[in-house]
């Protein structure tokens, strides 16, 4: 049984790093390009596996070059493919992103590719069923909605990374028990002003067990009907923040399962996150649970 399984998107990443984004119309020697896996589902997957959880991915790839790399992409950092369904012909979902090094940001533009979107079959809905927590992200809306009622119905606790304003969030939102969407999700999704009032509105409408709003730089702030709390963001010399985002739901998912309160998951992942910044590529620069629990120490926080 895999403890911890997620239906979302899957994307063949190409980053390119330059000293600074290019004027148009010029051109830009590159200071080094390279291929990772991205998406925050798969991602998150990733960052869970490297840390230590026994995970799976459920979804749909092509036999392109593209999806044969996110297939053995995933099963490098040791994360399950057998619910993965492979339909040939198609093509994968890709991005190409360009990493300033002057602005220490990102700029992606992507293609989703014509993989077929997938429907549950009957091993896929018996792994959400047996797995302590499913993961998704709003991409694959149909077979993540299927999959969030199977868990509903069998105790299987739903962490929705709400990072895109998808057609259909409304119907997955109210299965979420664990709701953590960007700041800019929240605000755009609840019509509020600020981040505290947007947690309170989203903790009113669909009732999950907490919602955790992330603040990039600035941290964040959990909810979880009683208090809002702030957790901390930790400063790093950032290399590549591409999938930071992703990585701090996947270290959320690996903390609820080992058992930590909300606040201590959130103060995990924000550090988690934090490290993976310093390095280039959102699976690879992952860093272990010991390395993580090394950075938490050097800054005085010893509560793990």
């Amino acid at each position: 049984m895999n403890k911890i399984v997620g239906i979302g998107a899957n994307v063949c990443d190409t980053l390119i790093s330059l000293c600074a984004y290019p004027a148009e119309d010029t051109k830009l020697r590159a200071d080094s390009v390279t291929v990772s896996g991205g998406g925050p589902c798969a991602t998150g997957l990733a960052a869970a596996a490297k840390l230590g959880a026994d995970c799976a991915y459920i979804g749909v790839l092509t036999d392109d070059n593209a999806g044969i790399f996110l297939k053995e992409d995933l099963e490098k950092y040791h994360v399950s493919t057998e619910y993965v369904r492979i339909k040939s012909g198609y093509t994968s979902f890709s991005s190409y992103i360009w990493l300033s090094r002057e602005s220490a940001s990102r700029t992606c533009v992507f293609h989703k590719g014509n993989v077929p979107p997938l429907a549950l079959d009957e091993a896929q809905k018996r792994a959400v069923k047996n797995a302590a927590l499913l993961m998704v992200d709003g991409n694959e809306m149909g077979a993540a909605l299927a999959a969030a009622r199977i868990a509903r119905e069998s105790g299987t606790k739903v962490l929705y990374d709400a990072g895109g304003l998808y057609d259909g969030v409304e119907e997955l939102m109210p299965y979420a028990d664990i709701l953590i969407p960007s700041e800019e999700f929240a605000l755009g999704h609840t019509g509020e002003t600020d981040a505290q009032s947007a947690a309170k509105a989203l903790f009113g409408k669909y009732a999950p067990e907490i919602v955790v709003i992330t603040q990039g730089k600035a941290g964040g702030i959990l909810y979880d009907g009683n208090e809002i709390k702030a957790y901390p963001a930790f400063q790093v010399d950032a290399a590549d923040t591409n999938g930071s985002g992703d990585v701090f739901h996947g270290a959320f998912a690996f903390a609820v399962n080992m058992g930590y309160n909300y606040y201590k998951a959130c103060v995990f992942s924000s550090a988690v996150s934090a490290l993976k910044c310093t390095k280039i590529g959102a699976r690879r620069a992952v860093p272990s649970f010991q390395e993580t629990m090394e950075f938490l120490k050097e800054r005085g926080i010893n509560a793990f």
